[in-house]
């Protein structure tokens, strides 16, 4: 097992119980359902051996102010967290969720390869995809050992605060790429969010258009159309952002499935950009 973007249902099946495969379970819910709708449907059933991460109490902390609706957790804290999933720097880690990854196995893999970790994955399809395939699932919950603390921190390089933001833009569009629906980044609705609009000179990539019949595209197919949105520019000198910070880490694997290396993500994202009423907004396309 060597798998650090996608996984697919066939070779995930094949390596069920390896000793040396953790799974994560990261489905949530984000409107129009009860807080504990994801961790319920987990309860009733998940993959053989997988625990749960909750994206507001294991994969953000919702107590940090003005930093977005999904902060990034406390490196010490996530750090804590995967000793008690059992999960250290030698196991290979299969995230998934209901479907596409967006809710939020993406976010859980951005988290570990943050931490250094190289051997994870996103299930590709999902819970829908694993169900279709005929895959085994249960209601008992994993005996894992807990282990020690994972033994390393956040990787602050590899995301970007609202400063660097702030200094490219009077930049060439091309750096920055929001993650989010057409009518929310042209600012038609806003259902979330207290103010509507983008990022002045963000360009748009809704983290649906990765996707066909609820897959990643292949790999060449998402090189080209991203390679489109970067304008000639390096994949390392690009920023990535949605409404808070966790759709931005499907469009991220994306990126890293084509074999585009290195962009950045802007955690706060929309949310944390419009806490600050001096930050400038815009509307339309």
């Amino acid at each position: 097992m060597n798998w650090t973007t996608l996984v697919d249902t066939a070779a995930l099946s094949a390596a069920l119980g390896d000793p040396g495969l953790r799974l994560v379970d990261a489905r949530f819910v984000m409107l129009n359902a009860a807080p504990d709708a994801g961790r319920e449907a987990y309860a009733a059933s998940h993959l053989p051996g997988a625990v749960y991460a909750d994206l507001n109490l294991d994969l953000s902390d919702l107590s940090k102010v003005g930093e977005g609706r999904h902060p990034l957790p406390d490196s010490d804290v996530f750090a804590r967290k995967l000793g008690e999933w059992g999960i250290g720097p030698s196991h290979q880690v299969v995230v998934y969720d209901a479907g596409d990854g967006s809710m939020a196995a993406a976010r859980l893999w951005w988290l570990l390869k943050l931490m250094g970790h190289a051997r994870v994955a996103v299930l590709d399809g999902g819970l829908a995809a694993w169900r279709a395939a005929g895959g085994q699932e249960t209601a008992e919950l994993p005996a894992l050992a807990p282990a020690a603390a994972y033994p390393s921190r956040f990787d602050t390089d590899q995301f970007v605060e609202a400063s660097d933001i702030l200094a490219r833009l009077d930049a060439d569009s091309g750096w920055l790429i929001d993650a989010r629906a057409a009518e929310r980044f042209r600012g038609d609705v806003e259902p979330i969010d207290p103010v509507a609009g983008h990022v002045p000179g963000a360009l748009n990539r809704p983290f649906a258009q990765n996707l066909r019949d609820g897959r990643f595209k292949p790999a060449d197919e998402l090189r080209a159309e991203l390679s489109t949105l970067l304008r000639n520019r390096s994949p390392m000198d690009t920023m990535l952002m949605c409404g808070s910070g966790v759709t931005a880490c499907h469009l991220l694997l994306a990126f890293e499935h084509a074999g585009l290396h290195g962009a950045r993500i802007y955690p706060g994202s929309w949310s944390g950009w419009i806490s600050d009423p001096s930050h400038p907004v815009a509307r339309g396309d």
